[in-house]
């Protein structure tokens, strides 16, 4: 068996092994060479980050690591080649470690058992879950004090928006401008803060997604491994686009669920008078303020896990 790095006309092989191998999962999906190829395609590609296993000059298995992510793939290979996983896994984790990795986590349907057991029995903990909700329109709570001024994110607030968000947000405080401020997906106006009296610094941090081209939450399979574009804690991350996505974070978790029923009480006025139907949040089940808030507010559609490796 041996194991090398990308070559080019990889794409279909890749595609063929996920298909073979994946076939019997629940909510399996067919991958196509295709779309393979707009990854690879990427200016920012590595192929010394994706490793494949040859038997007599046949692909029969390949293992993805996603550097700035974080993130390693599940190292599929076809049926009667299972033996060349922890090979590939292998790779993929020397690769890591070479990059100056700390961590690597994994992230697949918590019905997918044969997937989680095989991260299991390689070092991998189960660090947490990542939930989905939704809501109807007309279950969202009416705001109680107007009073209080909600106002757009400024560029200087980012310090105390990284401190609101300590444990949760996935970035240094050095490159949140550019994501609240230069992201191609939503713009800077779709977050707001709520400014404490005499300070005016941000306790509270709140944005809400109004785009009609993005997914309808009612539509999306709620146990996919998907990180949803504009949650807080999925920074850095590849995410899937969901159309009514309100999420926030708050320096105090005290404070927080009055601040928040602010937050998305004013967003909520923008974001139904466009194209939003039904609300959408996600965030991780080891920070209680927002599990406890979103449990009250909205309704769970489905969660998955994430394990973690340290290196």
């Amino acid at each position: 068996m041996n194991i090398r790095t990308f070559q080019p006309d990889d794409e279909a092989a890749q595609a063929a092994v996920f298909n073979a191998a994946a076939a019997a999962l629940p909510g399996f999906k067919p991958a196509a060479a295709a779309d393979v190829r707009k990854r690879t395609a990427a200016p920012a590609f590595d192929p010394a980050t994706r490793f494949y296993a040859e038997d007599g000059g046949r692909v029969v298995g390949y293992c993805v690591l996603e550097p700035g992510q974080g993130r390693v793939s599940f190292p599929w290979c076809v049926p009667g080649a299972e033996a060349a996983a922890p090979a590939l896994l292998d790779a993929a984790v020397r690769a890591a470690k070479a990059r100056g990795l700390a961590k690597l986590f994994a992230a697949y349907r918590r019905d997918w058992e044969p997937v989680l057991r095989f991260f299991a029995d390689h070092g991998f903990a189960h660090a947490r879950d990542v939930i989905n909700y939704w809501s109807a329109i007309g279950d969202m709570p009416t705001l109680l004090d107007k009073s209080v001024p909600v106002e757009p994110l400024l560029p200087e607030d980012v310090p105390a928006l990284a401190r609101a968000g300590r444990g949760v947000l996935r970035l240094p405080e050095e490159e949140l401008e550019a994501y609240f401020f230069e992201n191609p997906h939503f713009p800077a106006s779709a977050v707001r803060v709520l400014r404490a009296r005499g300070t005016g610094l941000p306790y509270a941090v709140g944005l809400g997604l109004d785009r009609r081209d993005y997914a309808d939450v009612r539509k999306v399979d709620p146990l996919a491994p998907c990180f949803r574009l504009g949650a807080f804690g999925t920074e850095g991350l590849n995410t899937k686009r969901v159309n009514g996505l309100f999420s926030f974070v708050a320096l105090e978790p005290e404070r927080a669920a009055p601040a928040a029923l602010t937050l998305l009480s004013a967003l909520s006025e923008e974001m139904t008078d466009g194209s939003v139907d039904a609300f959408a949040a996600q965030c991780p089940s080891d920070v209680k303020y927002l599990v406890l808030f979103y449990s009250r507010y909205f309704k769970e559609q489905g969660r998955f896990p994430i394990f973690e490796r340290a290196l």
